[in-house]
């Protein structure tokens, strides 16, 4: 059986609002939003009485998808907000944009701080990593060339 593709990256949230808005400032689409609940879902994430609100955005050519969920119960658990590069787990997500200079003062106006500077890759990309809502951390890609 050959795997088919990625579906989603989860991303655990508190403000789902301040978040959602930050990715549709990006450019992701949204594809739904949902509260989700029940013994099903119980049964699924190995929690009790879960119920949660899930926004689903894709990137507009359709093939990337991140699912935003905001736990009402059980609240979330722990935070990595913060966390340096380098710590264990998924530490970011990376999008390629046509123009950084021109989306990254669409996010810092929406919260989000660089990490450190934008650069100039060889003569192949153009990179920026910056902390959106919550910690989280995003890099944008323009290649050169």
């Amino acid at each position: 059986m050959a795997l088919g593709r990625m579906d989603n990256v989860l991303i655990v949230v508190d403000d789902l609002e301040a978040v959602k808005a930050f990715f549709l400032e990006l450019g992701l689409e949204l594809e739904g939003e949902t509260t989700v609940e029940g013994s099903s879902v119980d049964r699924l994430i190995g929690l009790e009485s879960v119920r949660s609100t899930i926004a689903t955005l894709r990137t507009p050519d359709g093939h990337g998808r991140i699912e935003l969920d905001k736990f009402h119960t059980p609240p979330a658990a722990g935070s990595p907000a913060g966390a340096p590069v380098n710590a264990y787990g998924i530490r970011r997500i990376m999008f390629a944009v046509d123009d950084i200079d021109e989306v990254l003062p669409r996010l810092v106006a929406r919260g989000a701080e660089l990490v450190g500077d934008v650069v100039e890759y060889g003569k192949t990309f153009k990179l920026v990593y910056l902390r959106g809502p919550e910690g989280i951390m995003v890099a944008l890609a323009e290649q050169r060339g």
